[in-house]
């Protein structure tokens, strides 16, 4: 069967939406791809909708594939094969996944459709298409358009990789406010295609279709080649006559927005605290001057500005505020192109140093009484000195901020702990933001700034009488910033109105302002209803996702029974008005012959795939690194250790790299080349080392005494020891036993055929491999899954426990979130996280089946060989590819 992939990218809002196209001489023909975009008052509906036909004798396979934004919910999915409707169904995470795992008892080959990229989500589905035969798909997703810079923005990329029939993007824009501005460019439009293109705009609507014929879209005459490759842009703004902004209401709902034009900026007050530990060697550092000598440019000399670089210490630029005069502008630029990159990363101490030049600064006056402080931090890794648990820090910044100041978090790379700095950003009036490791850093970074270098308002507030509305969104903000907008909606529950009311007050650099707004609802419903694209309940799905976004902050921020509920809220939500969130899934049916259930998952920041593995595997243990590997691995050093004790469906697996920089599995037997070393083919590696920025893998193998502990890992930054035992069965050796160790913990654990012991301040804990309940040892947690344990703990690799059976008893280990290693990780395994590379053979008398791998400076010979993925009985035949190397203690 041969799988081909449909292909349009849509972009909105800057994300990308792709699908990919095959040829037709390969049988499956996009006849018909159609994309059609309303735009209701910022609120987004979108329908993708593509028609296959296979014209091949024999059947193929057709995948769909759609990159949408981040911020979007998937709310309908539809395959129509033949007249019979498979549609997607929304449901409650477990529930789903429930299904899932039933699939996978059955055989079924099974998996979660999900991945990420910098502002991307994929979903993905393909379907087995037989002979002569038809097949639709329709995806439905929903967003609420965020003003960014003054700008809404829908960026269509155009790339079908083949020519259609029937290709149209149709994009509605409606604004009851007026259209001020909008502009259509284009990358690829050539003076033929030109003529595809139409725009019409009146005093509130917008139509932009792209309708290109079959021979507009040839490349060269004759040839099938398609010209459609790149970006169609739209960019608008609205009309604001009013500075109350503008209430839209329909069906019982209201929606508010406000962005006063033409207000004064206010003073600001920042503080930039940069991490420059010996991680952001490199393109890092460089970029972060280069940004940041641009930001001190663009400050206004009615602001004040500080500098803080952190790393094993503390230095501060100067111990106040510093106006943002000509003179110390120059003299800050000076001290920005000396920052070099050195030692370890004490967060903590850093944040503390900043909210304090701050208030000794307000303590002698220096800072303008109306002003808006904040601080904001760039940091590529974790805590690695000084205070490193991370809950300590996040309490000790936000009890030394007080509400005071806002704190903006920027993630460089995926070194970071995403999910730390977005908890402690959100607890003090700010966001996190991750900064993607490419050519463009410096200009993320600076977008970014751009994007809060302006408040016009801060502490406001919107009001509505209590009597008539309910269910109001947040409807209180710290600040609002020059070309983004404030949006609240809510239920309005008295019918009986007809006048509806809100009153907004803020305060200015000089004053407090107070704004009144007063709307007739029966006019306000009528200018709505006239139109007839825009769909009835609007209002209420745009208050519904963004009432949803809002409790899925507030789930970061919760504990307890709090946390509980406010999940449980969300939950209702997201199934009531069918959004795939967080807290749901989609279960994609198909054909029953072809048994391949879906299940779409909305990724998080954090962690970007699950991959599950099919019947007699351990089908519901999360992967961060392996299967659905993370996207956008970009540390220059080993990202994952892993044994060969995982699965794999009865087929081999060899890690790749992925497109842009993101790692991918594919399956697949592979064949060595001529002259493969495949003598030791039935002995499995202990381990499997996947390389960033190289396409293979590294077999490793431990060697030395057995009976004798061998020092696996040894991290004494964070706390974390592991040692192993091996025993010799045969020609073959296997581990016996490891000891793990939490130092800072006080927590020790062996592990070894009898279970897991544990011994801590609580006393000695026995788990069992067949049967145990999950544990938590003060931070320390230890998860039981179908004979094996994970056990993590806030800032450290978490460390994966396996038992199995193959004639004798073995064990197996494995890490991920490896970038909790600190720099200072040693060991057997250890080593290999730092400095890791192929280097160059010439010079070497080595033969085309041998290189050698620098770790940390030392040389290894590795041997291209064939191995074992699993020592199981049922799957003995699964192998890998890869370069072996043997370490062993000295």
């Amino acid at each position: 069967m041969e799988g081909h992939t449909l292909g349009l990218l849509l972009f909105v809002t800057s994300a990308l939406l792709p699908f990919n196209a095959a040829t037709p001489k390969n049988g499956i023909d996009i006849y018909s791809l159609h994309v059609d975009c309303k735009v209701t008052s910022r609120f987004a509906h979108s329908i993708v909708t593509s028609k296959v036909v296979n014209r091949a004798n024999g059947s193929r396979e057709a995948k769909f594939e759609v990159e949408l934004p981040k911020t979007a919910f998937i709310t309908n999915f539809t395959m129509t094969i033949d007249g019979v409707n498979y549609p997607g169904t929304i449901k409650k995470k477990e529930e789903a996944q429930e299904q899932y795992d039933r699939a996978i008892s059955r055989g079924q080959s099974a998996g979660l459709v999900k991945a990420t990229g910098r502002l991307l989500e994929k979903f993905t589905i393909s379907v087995n298409v037989a002979a002569e035969s038809k097949v639709t798909f329709e995806l439905i997703y929903e967003e609420l358009l965020k003003r960014k810079l003054g700008n809404y923005q829908l960026l269509i990329k155009v790339k079908p990789k083949q020519l259609v029939k029937h290709f149209q993007i149709d994009v509605h824009v409606f604004e009851p406010q007026g259209i001020r501005s909008l502009e259509t460019s284009s990358t690829f439009l050539t003076n033929e295609l030109s003529d595809a293109l139409t725009k019409t705009v009146s005093e509130t609507q917008a139509h932009i279709l792209f309708k290109p014929t079959i021979d507009q879209q040839r490349k060269n005459k004759g040839l099938d080649e398609t010209l459609l490759d790149g970006d169609l842009m739209i960019n608008y703004d609205v009309k604001r006559s009013t500075s109350a902004g503008d209430v839209q209401i329909i069906n019982g709902y209201f929606v508010h927005y406000f962005a006063p034009a033409e207000m004064p900026t206010l003073p600001k007050n920042v503080v930039f605290v940069i991490d420059t530990s010996g991680s952001m060697h490199g393109k890092k550092i460089v970029q972060t001057r280069e940004a940041l000598l641009t930001i001190l440019e663009d400050l206004s000399p009615e602001d004040h500005f500080n500098l803080i670089t952190f790393s094993s210490t503390v230095s501060r630029y100067r111990d106040i505020m510093l106006k943002a005069n000509g003179s110390n502008i120059e003299a800050a630029k000076l001290f920005v192109k000396s920052i070099r990159d050195y030692g370890a990363t004490d967060i903590n101490s850093a944040l503390l140093s900043a909210v304090q030049i701050l208030k000794d600064s307000e303590e002698t006056a220096a800072l303008p009484e109306r002003s808006v402080s904040m601080i904001i931090m760039l940091t590529d890794g974790q805590p690695t000195i000084g205070e490193t648990n991370l809950e300590k820090i996040q309490v000790n910044v936000q009890t030394s901020i007080n509400k005071m100041y806002a704190l903006y978090c920027l993630g460089f790379g995926f070194d970071v702990d995403y999910k730390f700095l977005e908890k402690m950003a959100l607890e003090n009036g700010g966001l996190a933001r991750r900064i993607y490791e490419d050519s463009d850093s410096a200009l993320q970074l600076q977008g970014f700034y751009q994007e809060v270098a302006n408040p016009i308002l801060m502490k406001i507030q919107l009001q509505y009488p209590e009597y008539c509305v309910s269910h109001l969104t947040e409807n209180n903000f710290r600040q609002l910033f020059e070309g983004s907008e404030i949006v609240v909606a809510g239920k309005i529950d008295d019918n009986e109105i007809n006048f509806f009311k809100a009153e907004i007050k803020a305060q200015t650099h000089t004053s407090d302002l107070v704004y009144k707004v007063e709307e007739n609802i029966a006019e306000k419903e009528e200018i709505l209803k006239q139109n007839h694209y825009v769909f009835g309940d609007f209002i209420e799905r745009l208050w519904a996702y963004l009432t949803i976004q809002q409790l899925l902050e507030k789930i970061i921020l919760a504990r307890g029974d709090v946390k509980k509920n406010v999940e449980e809220e969300a939950l209702q939500l997201s199934l009531k008005y069918s959004f795939v969130t967080s807290l749901t899934s989609m279960v994609v049916t198909k054909p029953e012959d072809q048994e391949k259930p879906m299940v779409a998952n909305k990724p998080t920041e954090e962690r970007s795939g699950i991959f599950r593995t099919s019947a007699g595997s351990a089908s519901s243990r999360q992967y961060d690194s392996y299967g659905a590997v993370q996207s956008y691995l970009s540390r220059p050093l080993v990202q994952d250790l892993m044994p060969a004790a995982i699965p794999d469906n009865g087929r081999g697996r060899h890690p790749g790299r992925g497109t842009n920089g993101a790692y991918q599995l594919t399956f697949g037997t592979p064949k060595p080349t001529q002259g493969s070393l495949v003598t030791d083919a039935l002995q499995a590696p202990d381990f499997i080392v996947h390389l960033p920025n190289q396409s293979d893998s590294i077999c490793l193998n431990v060697i030395g005494e057995h009976d004798k502990p061998l020092i696996l890992v040894a991290d004494p930054n964070t706390g974390v020891f592991v040692d192993g035992r091996k025993e010799k069965k045969g020609q073959k050796s296997y581990f016996v036993s490891f000891e793990i160790e939490y130092k800072d913990l006080n927590v020790s654990l062996a592990a070894s055929k009898d279970g897991l012991t544990i011994q801590s301040h609580q006393g000695k804990t026995i788990m069992d491999w067949n049967n145990s309940s999950s544990i938590t040892i003060d931070s320390l947690q230890i998860s039981f899954v179908k004979r094996s344990f994970v056990i993590k703990a806030d800032g450290k690799v978490t460390i994966h426990l396996s038992y199995g059976r193959s004639g004798n008893h073995f064990l197996h280990l494995h890490l991920t979130d490896v970038h909790q290693f600190s720099n200072t990780v040693t060991g057997l395994l250890g080593r290999f996280y730092f400095n890791t590379s192929f280097v160059s053979s010439l010079g070497k008398q080595l033969t085309s089946e041998e290189r050698l791998v620098s770790v940390d400076g030392q040389e290894m010979k590795a041997t291209r060989t064939v191995k074992r993925n699993h020592k199981t009985k049922a799957n003995p035949a699964a192998i890998i590819s890869c370069w072996t190397v043997d370490v062993q203690q000295s």
